[in-house]
């Protein structure tokens, strides 16, 4: 089954490789060891994002250089502040394709090429979504999706590892299963009887009962991402002249619309409003608390300020989004934020 939701998944992206496996942290954590990423390299990631797209890198050894976002209406890597960032130890970038929203791959490409990176995509909002025709997940050397819970397309816990290189490929492949050489499927069915280790690999398989959930999960993607994108035209619609500004108002592609992020007006007081939407039946959440600010980051980078990062974290919430919501659910929550703001 893994193997069926593998190719099932790499052809949806149109891509030559699909490696399942346990979580999109260990996917990461192959990406970057697959690119050789180690001690003395660095890797340039955005803030605003789950903490994995930096803790899987700085497991490897690599150093961690964070970029700014390009504006508060796109909250992803501002290319001119990833090439400000760039240093002779720079080996990689780590664009966030975030709430589901193409960073602009075109120009981090062009970037790359001129200073010989490489890209991990981190698609774990993003399945499903395209940038000029194009899949999120192909435009990178090797690209990382999540199938948690809350997820576009989810399993439980499980992740997918992306790219068209071969030589990529089959270093996530060995080093899914403790860099060994054959599997225990293979000894299982008699195909082989003693294995080597050619590397000091780990257990990162995904399991036989979550591939076969992702499998019907992935045949439902794309109508629930349609559903999604409809459900975010409503929200724009029904909170325009609210004072919340909703990020990407200019985006006219193929978002996965993972969720619908949206900026208090400045002065409002987030903890009351959350705690009034709470109190209204409306649950809320932020996404996210900038990486840097976390003790452990600010005790490895005291002096960092990312100015645009800071203003968007600070005015985020994140507002109720998913496939089976219906239209009186989005006017609740419209009519919870009307009050609140007031």
């Amino acid at each position: 089954i893994t193997h069926e939701f593998e190719q099932a998944f790499a052809s949806f992206l149109g891509a030559r490789h699909a490696v399942a496996v346990t979580n999109a942290t260990a996917a990461l954590h192959l990406a970057a060891l697959a690119l050789g990423l180690g001690p003395g390299d660095e890797v340039i990631v955005p803030s605003l994002t789950f903490v994995a797209t930096a803790n899987a890198p700085l497991s490897t050894g690599a150093k961690i250089r964070f970029a700014d976002i390009t504006s508060l209406d796109e909250p992803v890597l501002d290319p001119a502040a990833v090439e400000a960032a760039i240093t002779p130890q720079t080996k990689a970038i780590i664009p966030m394709h975030y709430a589901g929203y193409p960073c602009d791959m075109e120009a981090l490409a062009a970037l790359a090429y001129r200073y010989g990176l490489g890209i991990i995509e981190d698609a774990a909002h993003a399945p499903g979504a395209c940038l000029n025709g194009r899949r999120l997940g192909t435009w990178g050397d090797i690209s990382c999706f999540s199938f948690f819970s809350n997820k576009n397309m989810a399993t439980g816990e499980g992740g997918m590892v992306v790219t068209d290189r071969d030589d990529l490929a089959d270093k996530a492949r060995l080093l899914r299963s403790h860099g060994m050489t054959t599997l225990t499927w293979d000894r299982h069915h008699g195909q082989a009887f003693s294995y080597d280790v050619l590397a000091a690999g780990f257990n990162y398989r995904i399991d036989e009962m979550r591939a076969a959930l992702g499998l019907v999960q992935l045949g439902k993607l794309s109508e629930n991402n349609a559903r999604r994108m409809s459900l975010t035209k409503a929200y724009r619609a029904a909170l325009r002249g609210s004072g919340l500004i909703i990020p990407f108002g200019e985006f006219s592609g193929d978002s996965a619309c993972h969720i619908l992020p949206a900026l208090l007006p400045e002065g409002v007081d987030r903890g009351r409003f959350m705690e009034t939407m709470r109190l209204s039946g409306v649950q809320t959440s932020i996404h996210y608390p900038p990486i840097h600010g976390f003790s452990y980051y600010k005790e490895l980078y005291p002096e960092l300020r990312l100015p645009r990062t800071e203003v968007f974290a600070a005015r985020e919430v994140t507002l109720p989004l998913y496939p089976t919501m219906s239209e009186g659910d989005l006017s609740r929550v419209v009519e919870a934020v009307n009050r609140s703001l007031r």
